[in-house]
């Protein structure tokens, strides 16, 4: 059984990086009662991103959606495969919708390069940050037990088995079926947003969604979240700084 489950981690996660970086394009509450969990849910007075207490943390319940820098400072936009190439090949901050359609923004937030979570002119809402690596392993390990590392093929692994279902948002309204094991009783109500490749091409909506950290793996990579549709688990993995990502901020 166990090997059955680290396979099909296997295959989800090495089709989420291969559907990455890729540079084709593809077309595109209720809170079920846990009582396992600590769930709260409030709303920010300044800029209506709703959060949730999670153990002792407290999430923005919805991608973030900015288009300039704490700051005041606008954030480019970045429309075309060629413009979104040379943001990453430049070291520039970028965002995007996805497919370049607004009405995407309105459900998934907005996709941005890691120059912009990175940038210190800060990406995130005042009295909020982008989470770091050990933070999203403090949701994940609260939610779902010890996160397990896997080798296979000499490609090292990690993954939650059971948090994903608790992170996903319930139903196929977004998520394709089967959805498998979403019951969002943490209230974080993730949501398949996709991803943007480093050369530009939109992927995966409706199948999966990942999340940015603030966290460097080396000079070309930064470490990541992900959620998909066909299991319960969170990938925890690592992707080209200049691949489009969703942000999920976290409370100071």
């Amino acid at each position: 059984m166990k090997k059955q489950i680290v396979l099909g981690i296997f295959a989800f996660f090495g089709a989420m990086l291969i559907l990455a970086f890729a540079n084709s394009n593809f077309n595109t509450s209720d809170l079920p009662k846990d009582d396992s969990l600590e769930v709260k849910v409030d709303t920010i007075e300044d800029n209506n991103y709703p959060s949730v207490k999670i153990g002792g943390q407290k999430w923005m319940t919805e991608n973030l959606n900015v288009d300039k820098f704490r700051n005041g400072d606008p954030i480019p936009e970045a429309q075309s495969e060629s413009e979104w190439k040379k943001a990453g090949e430049d070291s520039q901050p970028a965002w995007c919708y996805y497919d370049n359609y607004p009405a995407n923004g309105g459900i998934y937030g907005k996709l941005y390069n890691w120059f912009a979570v990175n940038d210190p002119r800060g990406l995130a809402l005042e009295g909020w940050h982008v989470p770091s690596d050990g933070e999203w392993t403090v949701l994940t390990e609260y939610l779902g037990g010890k996160e397990i590392g896997e080798i296979i093929n000499g490609i090292p692994f990690w993954y939650t088995p059971s948090a994903g279902g608790k992170m996903k948002s319930t139903g196929t309204q977004y998520w394709k079926s089967p959805n498998k094991d979403a019951t969002n009783s943490s209230g974080f109500s993730g949501l398949p947003g996709g991803l943007r490749g480093y050369r530009g091409g939109f992927v995966y909506v409706g199948n999966a969604g990942g999340w940015w950290s603030s966290s460097e793996l080396n000079a070309n990579k930064a470490w990541t979240r992900t959620l998909g549709c066909y299991g319960g688990s969170v990938d925890r993995g690592h992707y080209s700084r200049s691949s489009g990502l969703s942000v999920r901020c976290l409370r100071d």
